[in-house]
């Protein structure tokens, strides 16, 4: 547990130096907190994508137990603040929903190019080989050689099954062939990569109802999962490609990742706050180990610096 939290806080130390160092800056010195004083902490809040309703909740939290002498130090406001992110991080964590056994477990991944999405599927590959799952991969982004050839890298890598087909081939036949091989070969788990164009495209949004209606004719059952690889780096940006990829493809979940590269770590309370989705996994670095099942409270502990583990927080 203690090492898994250490990844979590190596991954996201960015983000955690520039929200304490801001913390400090707006209440250091200040003998009596008054309202320029919250709002400049929202403003920091909200500079750092944790996005206005849940920065909303968390500073009112704050000033209620402010001005209850609830808040000795300043100290305290990041464990305070860590408690009500957690809080919101929690609110919809789930299982992942797996087929019954002797069924293929189908999820299929969507994101916008850059999202780090083919990588994601490569490393959950690696994770659930070596847990001796088998595992098939469909290279349904078809349009981009260089995904299709990605990921057959991540096959052999991986020593995991691949469905591919021709440049430009139709997405959806290969989500079908992928399925059908899947099933003919008892998998354990189907991982379907697809087209990541720029969500405000029309036509990748078509394509990706027709993949899905395609996959449901053949497994009624499937799509099991529809995860949304998300760019830690994106910030505010990734709640306007988290809504129209929900609108279109049915999104049941995010995958977030490169958060060791960017300040912007908050945003996955964002997105809680604003679509209710749980977080499956979350991205620290480049190598396979550094994808990590999704702990809110070692998040949210890990976004406001704090050493103590998230049973020791106050209650919001």
């Amino acid at each position: 547990m203690k090492s898994i939290f250490n990844v979590f806080k190596k991954g996201l130390q960015k983000t955690a130096t520039s929200v304490s160092r801001s913390i400090t800056s707006v209440v250091t010195g200040e003998k009596i907190w008054d309202d320029t004083t919250f709002e400049e902490l929202e403003a920091m809040l909200i500079a750092a994508d944790f996005g206005v309703a849940a920065t909303l909740r968390i500073v009112d939290d704050i000033r209620d137990r402010y001005e209850r002498g609830k808040i000795p130090t300043a100290m305290d406001i990041n464990q305070i603040a860590s408690a009500d992110a957690a809080a919101i991080l929690r609110r919809n964590q789930r299982q992942i929903n797996f087929a019954p056994p002797g069924n293929p477990t189908v999820i299929l991944f969507v994101g916008v190019n850059g999202s780090g999405k083919t990588t994601t599927i490569g490393k959950l590959a690696a994770r659930w080989r070596i847990e001796g799952k088998k595992v098939i991969l469909g290279a349904s982004d078809t349009f981009r050689a260089a995904a299709v050839e990605q990921l057959k890298l991540w096959a052999e890598k991986t020593d995991s099954d691949i469905v591919a087909a021709q440049p430009n081939a139709d997405p959806s036949s290969v989500a079908f062939d992928a399925v059908h091989a899947a099933q003919a070969r008892k998998s354990d788990l189907l991982l379907i990569d697809t087209a990541g164009r720029q969500h405000n495209r029309k036509g990748l949004m078509e394509e990706l109802a027709k993949i899905k209606r395609t996959i449901n004719k053949i497994y009624p059952d499937a799509p099991h999962e529809t995860w949304l690889t998300i760019d830690a780096a994106l910030g505010a940006n990734a709640i306007n490609q988290a809504r129209e990829f929900s609108r279109i493809a049915a999104v049941s979940g995010l995958v977030i990742t490169k958060l060791d590269g960017t300040g912007k770590g908050g945003m996955a309370v964002a997105l809680q706050k604003e679509f209710e989705l749980p977080v499956f996994f979350v991205g620290f670095g480049e190598q396979p180990d550094d994808l990590q099942p999704f702990d809110p409270d070692f998040y949210a502990a890990a976004l406001f610096g704090q050493n103590k583990l998230p049973e020791t927080f106050p209650e919001p």
